[in-house]
């Protein structure tokens, strides 16, 4: 019996990975404490400008948008080795990063004709920006329960409701909703996707929310939005789907980036460790500090087989939900625990802004949240376990 185990990395992939890590170690980490614009998550438009012309240089500007759309075409498996590597650094947004081109969200694939010149070519350009509209004040885990609605009414629907904490929502362009055409059948053939321009009649940016992190997401109110049919992208229906597969790659995304934030926090906690004295020795030779960063490793050692088993399921098509829920619960709360200890044995500096650990601390708290909570990625595989070993 032949069992195919990826244990190494592809020459190909080795020499992406230490490309970009050069790029992080010499370009992006000297940036660190400057990057971002004072209390938001946004790169200063002069670095950013000069980091996108490095990405192209580099071969790194579009890697996830596929060729015939004049994109890099790079697979789930090369984007994750870039994302752990990008991971590693605080200089860069914890969501929105722009320097690798522009973000192009799963369902604008499935879009048609018209809608296809009108949203996916000029989002793929770099022309037109997005937001996704799925979180509600009462339908955050649980999408079943959504009350934004989509009435259809003659060749147009309508729509109302209110969605909330949605990233990018002041930039863009347009937005890519999710309501529900069929509440009796909530996420099982009740929820529908929409694309349609932000200065639509009846949309109105309410609410911005003031983070953890120093991220701004808003609050989305639309009254009595009228749209036609033609903006329904995909079938009346199957708008749960639709998003469902953006937020797999999505997960694994995130897990890839809790790689490098532990691996970060693994160099700092370390280097620390070894050079700060106390009582005539370094903290590194107790146990209770050795040990930690030895759990660390291991579980970092781990984490990172699955990533790459889950990446490289995903691109040959026989990934499952049920590795994205694990490889984004596995990852981002072992990334917690990395920042938590490298907090924890930097003592006071580590509290200061003058390091980035207590910004690692912040970011990797808030990714454990987004994406979907360790509570419904639980429940989610204790289906699937109770299922298969009941």
């Amino acid at each position: 019996m032949k069992v195919n185990v990826q244990i190494e990395l592809p020459d190909e992939l080795t020499m992406l990975r230490d490309m970009v890590r050069r790029f992080v170690d010499e370009e992006l980490i000297p940036l660190e404490g400057r990057s971002l614009i004072e209390g938001q998550q946004k790169l200063r438009p002069e670095i950013e400008a000069k980091l996108i012309e490095r990405c192209k240089q580099l071969g790194l500007y579009q890697i996830d948008i596929p060729e015939e759309l004049g994109g890099q075409g790079l697979g789930v498996f090369g984007r994750s080795i870039v994302w752990s590597e990008l991971g590693r650094t605080v200089a860069l947004p914890t969501r929105v990063v722009r320097i690798l081109g522009p973000e192009v969200r799963a369902p604008l694939y499935a879009l048609t004709g018209e809608m296809r010149e009108r949203y996916l070519m000029p989002t793929a350009r770099g022309e037109r920006e997005s937001c996704f509209a799925q979180t509600e004040p009462e339908a955050g885990s649980d999408p079943g329960a959504m009350r934004t609605t989509a009435v259809r009414d003659g060749d147009h629907y309508v729509i109302n409701g209110v969605k909330r904490f949605i990233t990018g929502a002041d930039s863009a362009d347009f937005v890519i909703l999710m309501a529900a055409t069929d509440r009796s059948k909530g996420s099982r053939g009740g929820i529908s996707c929409f694309v349609f321009d932000m200065d639509t009649p009846g949309v109105k940016l309410s609410t911005c929310y003031q983070t953890l992190t120093g991220e701004t997401p808003w609050e989305i109110i639309f009254d009595n939005v009228r749209i036609h049919k033609s903006h329904l992208v995909g079938d009346e229906g199957k708008g749960f789907s639709l998003g469902q597969k953006w937020l797999g790659a999505g997960r694994i995304k995130q897990a890839a980036r809790a790689l490098g934030a532990t691996n970060r926090c693994l160099e700092l906690a370390t280097g620390y460790a070894k050079q700060r004295v106390t009582f005539g020795q370094p903290i590194a030779s107790r146990q209770t500090i050795s040990f930690r960063l030895v759990d660390t490793y291991v579980d970092l050692e781990a984490a990172t087989l699955l990533v790459h088993r889950a990446a490289a399921r995903h691109d040959r098509g026989d990934g499952d939900r049920n590795e994205a829920y694990m490889v984004k619960l596995f990852c981002t709360e072992m990334a917690w625990r990395a920042a938590d200890m490298c907090l924890q044995v930097h003592g006071g500096i580590g509290l200061t802004t003058d390091l980035p650990v207590e910004r690692l601390w912040r970011d990797q708290r808030s990714h454990m949240i987004t994406e979907g909570t360790p509570e419904i990625m639980r429940m989610a595989l204790a289906r699937h376990v109770l299922n298969t070993y009941g």
